[in-house]
């Protein structure tokens, strides 16, 4: 299928589901949605794998802050 060929590229594929906690498993399963969205909607090519992972990098990010929370 070349929705997983492509998310394979980016390394977005992996899923979600190795996540235990319920707080990270709700941020990162948006982005695996999107991730998805976004094959169906962008047309196949580099700009394409680029934007699967800029999404991965943004994801990883976000599950980092919700899982190690800054203090002030």
């Amino acid at each position: 299928m070349v929705a997983e060929d492509c998310l394979g590229e980016a390394d977005v594929s992996a899923g979600y589901g190795h996540l235990e906690r319920e707080d990270l498993l709700a941020v990162s399963r948006r982005f695996h949605d999107l991730a998805h969205q976004l094959v169906e909607i962008v047309p196949e090519g580099p700009e394409r794998t680029v934007s699967l992972r800029k999404l991965l990098e943004a994801k990883d990010a976000a599950v980092r802050a919700v899982a190690i929370p800054e203090t002030a």
